[in-house]
């Protein structure tokens, strides 16, 4: 399957809420109106990843940050279809918000539930670390979230690592 990863369209925030609903339910899910609102705010940069139909199947967003000497970048999301969890939709998702943050340069931090194995498995095999533990960060169901940070990024590219089957788009 090939996965185009494109630049979110404010159309597309029905879809991201659709899916905030099945992926966290009980964490408080992002709703229509805030992804329009982060759509709007000029640090932030979303994405989408769509296969060979169109169909969103999945989202990303991050804030880029800090001033031109000392750039910073967060994550603030990455949520995938939960039908085509494991298939490296989440990978190419990061792998693109990790090329948008190096171009600025510094270093990238986000923050996830502890008991998301396999999101802090793809998070470190991509060069974060967990940095500190925030109790009770996501409400309401008060789990906890680790803190990652990869270090300050040098040499990503727009198209670095990305599979064969991916198609980026600016």
């Amino acid at each position: 399957m090939t996965i185009r990863i494109q630049p979110m369209r404010p159309a597309d925030a029905v879809r991201c809420a659709e899916l905030e609903q099945v992926l966290f339910p009980e964490d408080d899910p992002w709703h229509e109106v805030s992804f329009l609102s982060e759509l709007a705010a000029s640090h932030n940069r979303y994405i989408t990843a769509r296969d060979e139909d169109e169909r969103m199947i999945g989202y990303a967003g991050i804030a880029l940050l800090g001033t031109d000497d000392q750039p910073e970048a967060e994550i603030h999301t990455i949520g995938v279809d939960p039908e085509l969890h494991r298939g490296g939709v989440g990978t190419r998702l990061l792998l693109a918000m990790l090329a948008e943050a190096g171009r600025r340069g510094g270093p990238v931090f986000l923050e996830v539930r502890t008991d998301n194995t396999p999101a802090i498995a793809m998070y470190e095999k991509h060069g974060f670390h967990i940095i500190g533990l925030r109790k009770n960060y996501y409400q309401p169901s008060g789990a906890d979230a680790y803190t990652m940070r990869k270090p300050a990024m040098a040499g990503y590219t727009q198209d670095a690592g990305f599979p064969e089957d991916t198609e980026v788009l600016s």
